[in-house]
């Protein structure tokens, strides 16, 4: 009988904005498995302790911490050459690195626009053509970009992170098509709300505040469950997938108004 093959033991990933949240998640995860895990962050002084506690699991990948801000391509390159002189080749990329504020449209300085387009959406393209260049002179790999839910539908206050989220869909398409022959498969996942320190900041309130789960009428995810998805994208179980948008969202429950629930009505 058929088991399914969700192994990434021995394999190389790049993880970016892997200091906390969704990005750590992803990164422990992965190394868990048996897979070196590059990680970056802005802060050394942030990544660098992730990557500590990686490498002092037992029956865990290796891990490299790069200070790396991802809107600057030249950081990027940087990031991509100490992977490859570290662990010798790139296998999956994982570009979780991201921020958001919420702001009417109208307000939206052309600054603060393009602040979000740059970290959310020009970050992925410079990490995905830096570390696709590997990837297209070796033996191919994996690549996941990270959306959002508010990519997919309306999101009021958030017009420039709805945006660039929904850019990332389309380029993960186009990439899936034109990379197929290189041996490159791109998907995509778009989480819900998942309890992050940056998802409580953006809320204005503190981590330890996020409502409870029986008390919002839908879930609030957690890193993890972003984790998981991520690895099945990466594995050979998932060697049929290749354009996809993985919505991550759990699923509405009656009662109570998650937005009243977290003080936005």
């Amino acid at each position: 009988m058929h088991e399914p093959d969700y192994g990434v033991a021995g394999q190389t990933a790049i993880v970016t904005g892997a200091s906390q949240g969704i990005g750590e998640a992803i990164a422990k995860t992965l190394a868990a498995s048996g897979a070196n895990v590059a990680i970056c962050s802005r802060s050394m002084d942030r990544v660098g302790p992730v990557a500590d506690e990686i490498n002092d699991a037992e029956d865990a990948g290796d891990a490299l911490a790069v200070e790396c801000n991802v809107r600057e391509r030249d950081q990027v390159q940087n990031l991509v050459d100490e992977t490859v002189d570290e662990f010798g080749d790139i296998d999956i990329l994982v570009n979780n690195a991201g921020g958001e504020f919420v702001a009417p449209f109208e307000d939206i300085s052309a600054n603060g626009w393009q602040t979000i387009v740059d970290l959310n959406l020009n970050s992925t393209v410079h990490c995905t053509q830096l570390a696709g260049e590997v990837m297209r002179e070796g033996d191919g790999g994996t690549i996941i970009n990270l959306s959002s839910v508010n990519g997919q539908h309306a999101a009021p206050g958030e017009s420039h992170y709805g945006a660039s989220k929904a850019a990332i869909i389309r380029l993960t398409e186009t990439l899936a098509v034109e990379w197929a022959d290189d041996g490159i498969r791109v998907n995509c996942v778009a989480p819900g709300l998942i309890q992050t320190p940056g998802v409580a900041e953006t809320l204005g309130i503190d981590s330890e505040d996020m409502p409870p789960r029986e008390k919002t009428d839908r879930r609030i995810g957690h890193g993890d469950e972003i984790a998981d998805v991520v690895q099945f994208l990466s594995s050979p179980a998932a060697s049929f997938m290749n354009g996809e948008t993985v919505t991550v969202k759990g699923v509405p429950r009656p009662g109570n108004s998650m937005s009243q629930d977290l003080g936005l009505e």
